[in-house]
This record gives C-alpha cells, structure tokens and sequence, in this order.
C-alpha cells in the first residue's frame, strides 16, 4: 500500500473517529481516595482530606477530567464503538467530542459483559461513520491502520502496521486497580497502540473497520491487540432487536485438561473440560442454569460441543461466543469413564 492510498484511508475514516473524555465530580473522586494515601494528602477546613487539584482542572460544575480514550461511529444518528474499559465507571460522566470540535453527552447504552466493547449514543444526527469489515476474513501480513486519541491527548493519531497474529488470548487490565480480563480471539497487530488509543477502530484497505483496538504488553513494542468487530457487530444488532446485549449462559465451571492434569488427577481423559468447582462457596454447574437442567454433573469431562473437540486452544467459550440464546447444543460427555451425550438449551446470561 503506497502513501497515497493510505492518506486516502485516513481522509475517509478520520471524520468518525471521536474522542471520549472521562469527567468525574471532585467529591467522588475524594470519597474514592484509598486509605492508604491518607497521610499524604492535605487536610480540608472541615477536616476531611482533599485532593490537590490544579487551577482550571475543576470546572463550574465541579467536574474534574481524569482520563480519555477513543471510539468511532458506526451509525448516522450517533451510536458509538468503543471499549467496556474506557466507560466502565458507572459515576463518570463522558463527552464525545467530534472531529470538527462539536461536543456531546454521551449515553452508555451497553457494556458487553463479555467483551471489551461497548457502545455510546450523542443526540445527533447526519454523522458520517464506518462500515463494518470481516475480521474473520484477516489475513496474517494484511495492512491495517490504527485510528486513535493516543494518551488521551495527541488527538487523531495514526499508525500503520499488519496484522501479526490471529486468535490470540491475553490477560489484561484496564489499570493496577482492576480485576484482571481474559480476552480471547483477539487480532494482533504491530500499528502502534497507546492507552487513549482504547476504543479506535483498526481498519483495513477498504477503509471498513476490522478491530477496536484495546490493548497492548507492557514493555513490549510493536505488540498490540484488537478485538474482532464481528463481537461489536453482534452486539449492535442485539442492541437495535433487543434493546440490551444478550449473550448465551451454559452454567458450567471448569478447568481445561492437558496431560499433566490428567496425570496429576488421574482423570480419564487428555483433554476436554472437566466441571469442578472453584472453590467450596461455589458450584460447578451453576444452580438453576441451562446445564443442571440437562442433567450435567461435577466431575463430568465435556469431550466435545456440537461435535468440536475441547482442549486448551478450544474452550467452551470460544464456541458459546458464535452461539444464540435459544440454541441447543449437544455435549459429549464422560462420566465416570462412560461415554454419554445430553442436550442443552442455552439461556440468557442475566
């Protein structure tokens, strides 16, 4: 791809890009203060410790900007794509800001309890915006181009890569603080991606979206991750049918096994997914759930899903993630060494 063709890329996509800005009020972000910082901070006129705020960071309404991410739109009448992580705080407050300057309240219509995505709406209308691509069509070395508000700062930031690896699974975290994520079946690609690139689209050659980006190693350079669009894709079209994301729930906990399980717990089989229990407050299918109600038991091994075997590069998730609340999905299943296969109707996750 010549310069020419990706300056054209850039000029098409460029107008739907949006920067996201985070504003909390002072006295939330004092009441979130940790403990142990205490002794560090000043103390107020009424005795309580405050935060050292510069002048003009706390505007008229008390509110204090604390952070920034992208996202880009995907539809004329202003929903927005961008990562769970970036407007996951339910307390903040977000601004979409346009490409020409125009600034709008955004409202989070959904977090993907699964994914990293969710999705903003302004109140506007005539946006231009982005067509979806096929992430399931990426190829190992295919061009793409990250979009993005790179550290919350430097607004449309571009850069330039290939898609270095497909399917890949990480752990992340959105900050020190958060829970840790397991994200699967990601795009890894070596366009440069900074934290306020969070929520920016990854586009290919047609100019259509492919990923939004959401993740890079620490310490490491030119490995960064996006998440399929086809996951976002879904979403949307949950949103519009339904008004809400719904995602299949099985109800099973489990560990995945390889040899040396099998070895250390003398189980059966080499792989599969074997239903235990993570710890003594919890089951290992989950009361009430669509597996219980097919009969499925701890201890069983799940061989296979709908005929497709499971092992630590197949787990069960990655196969609900293509499946539908109301499906039914066949488990092969070994139960005390014996063979048998049931049924189960997924459910709506609640």
């Amino acid at each position: 791809m010549d310069d020419k063709e990706v300056i054209k890329i850039i000029k098409k996509v460029m107008p739907s890009v949006v920067s996201i800005a985070i504003a909390k009020k002072l006295e939330d972000l004092e009441r979130d203060i940790p403990k142990e910082l205490y002794p560090f901070l000043p103390t107020g006129p009424d005795g309580k410790k405050k935060l050292e705020i510069p002048d003009g960071m706390v505007d008229q309404h008390g509110m204090v900007e604390i952070g920034g991410g992208s996202g880009c739109i995907v539809d004329p009448n202003g929903l927005i794509l961008t990562n769970k992580h970036v407007i996951d705080d339910p307390n903040a407050e977000y601004t979409v800001i346009l490409n020409d300057g125009r600034r709008f309240p955004g409202k989070v219509l959904t977090r993907d309890p699964i994914n990293d995505v969710a999705v903003l709406k302004i109140e506007a209308g005539g946006l231009p915006w982005l067509k979806f691509g096929n992430a399931a069509e990426l190829e190992l070395g295919q061009t793409v181009i990250a979009i993005g508000n790179a550290l919350g700062i430097f607004k449309n930031t571009v850069s330039k890569g290939i898609v270095s690896g497909l399917s890949r699974a990480i752990t992340a975290q959105a900050d020190p603080t958060a829970p840790a994520q397991e994200m699967r079946g990601l795009i890894q690609t070596d366009a440069a991606i900074n934290p306020g690139n969070s929520g920016g689209p990854l586009v290919n050659a047609d100019a259509r979206i492919v990923g939004i980006n959401a993740a890079i190693v620490s310490g490491a350079q030119s490995i960064g991750f996006a998440i399929p669009v086809n996951a976002a894709r879904r979403d949307l079209d949950d949103l519009r049918k339904f008004g809400r994301i719904r995602r299949p729930l099985l109800g099973l906990r489990y560990v995945m096994i390889d040899e040396a399980l099998k070895q250390k717990m003398k189980l059966p089989a080499d792989h599969g997914a074997f239903v235990v229990r993570e710890s003594q407050n919890d089951h290992g299918v989950i009361p009430g759930s669509p597996a219980e109600k097919a009969g499925v038991q701890e201890k069983d091994i799940v061989l296979e899903m709908n005929g497709n075997r499971l092992d630590r590069e197949h787990l069960i998730q990655d196969f609900l993630e293509n499946a539908n609340v109301g499906d039914v999905v066949k488990l092969s299943i070994l139960r005390n060494g014996e063979p048998m296969s049931v049924n189960v109707t997924l459910e709506e996750r609640k």
